[in-house]
């Protein structure tokens, strides 16, 4: 849905400018020093991505769905750590505070979230608990006006710069399923908070991962999400639902990227006296890119439409996901075989881009908790 197009045009404008003129000359930059400028991160402040699906009434510029994946397509266009600066504070990060807090909460966090004052983190994965978040092990006991949290989330993206999280933790350690599971706003300042070492990843330098230690770390009864323990857990979901569109959006940008290098390579280079674009075995690669591309952001407006419609759009979403990161895998891998040698060497950005697109199938839910979803959604469609 879009609401008004002269105000979306605007700022998709903005943002493929921003892409443009100031992202992809910074992209090398990035790649060699694993840091985004922080420069850069203050254009993104001023231009509020930090605040895109915040509502208006906190200071945000309340994008529904279709007008996000919109945004998130030009935004792809780049090296993808640029997006996950803002990403976990406009996704997963500030949603489970917009779907489920309270009234106080939302007034608290959300304002300094639309500005970037604040950048939130999304607190799930454990050591031993990933693809299964319904199994994670840290805990979160009352004493008193407070909970007291112990366990270690793992690959939590942002942290480092994180000034709050959303935690997920179990409150009542009787109950060994997902109703066992709350939300927490924690300040990452709070005591009793340490950070491992940042992750040394295969790819998307500048985005920043590490461990979250929590050793009797006490947080405000007030910040527990809601004010009720046992729904966390279907907070997540509810969150992920929405960040799986989100990420479907990023891996369409990013093959329209790839095959935009890829399909200007091989007009350029010639083999054989004449350009490798006019080669059938080329031109079949860059085709079934098109073709799939083509069909994953059908599948992602598609999802997008139906969420702001508030039809059921679960089973969508992992579709999209699913198909979106599998389809941009493929477009880099092809993009690395049209430029030869050249895009197996560090200068080029399809070297690059063929390695930050692996993540795409692992996080908001690997490629098999997606098959299992879409599965079990039709199953229980046909049962009900």
């Amino acid at each position: 849905m879009i609401r008004d197009q002269e105000t979306l045009t605007a700022l998709v404008d903005s943002v493929r400018r921003f892409v443009r003129e100031r992202l992809v000359p910074a992209e090398h930059e990035v790649s060699e020093t694993d840091e985004i400028p922080p420069a850069i991160v203050d254009e993104m402040r001023e231009l509020g991505l930090f605040g895109l699906t915040i509502p208006e009434a906190y200071g945000g510029l309340e994008l529904t769905m279709e007008e996000e994946v919109l945004t998130m397509i030009e935004m792809g266009q780049t090296s993808p750590a640029f997006r996950s600066v803002f990403g976990t504070t406009v996704g997963i990060g500030s949603q489970g505070i917009l779907m489920d807090g309270t009234e106080e909460q939302k007034a608290k966090y959300l304002p300094k979230m639309a500005t970037g004052e604040i950048i939130a983190s999304f607190a799930l994965t454990e050591p031993d608990s990933g693809s299964d978040s319904a199994s994670l092990r840290t805990t979160a006991i009352k004493d008193g006006d407070h909970y007291v949290v112990n366990g270690t989330k793992r690959f939590i993206t942002n942290a480092p710069q994180a000034g709050i999280f959303t935690l997920m933790a179990r409150t009542d350690p009787a109950k060994k399923g997902a109703s066992g599971i709350s939300a927490f706003i924690v300040d990452a300042k709070s005591p009793g908070i340490t950070l491992g070492k940042r992750d040394k990843k295969m790819g998307q330098k500048g985005a920043h991962t590490c461990d979250v230690i929590f050793d009797n770390c006490r947080v405000p009864a007030e910040n527990l999400i809601g004010g009720v323990e046992g729904k966390g857990f279907y907070t997540a979901m509810k969150v992920l639902d929405k960040g799986r569109i989100h990420i479907a959006a990023i891996c369409v940008g990013v093959a329209k990227r790839i095959l935009d290098d890829a399909l200007r390579y091989a007009v350029e280079r010639k083999q054989f006296g004449q350009p490798i674009a006019e080669f059938q075995l080329v031109q079949a690669m860059l085709a079934d890119s098109k073709t799939e591309l083509y069909a994953a952001e059908c599948m992602v407006l598609d999802a997008a439409r139906k969420r702001d419609q508030k039809l059921p759009h679960s089973t969508e979403a992992s579709c999209a996901k699913l198909y979106a990161s599998e389809m941009v895998g493929r477009v880099a891998d092809r993009g690395v075989q049209i430029l030869g040698g050249s895009g197996y060497i560090a200068e080029h950005a399809m070297e690059r881009f063929y390695r930050d697109v692996r993540l795409f199938r692992l996080y908001e839910g690997t490629s098999q908790i997606q098959q299992m979803v879409i599965a079990r959604n039709m199953i229980k469609e046909l049962s009900a």
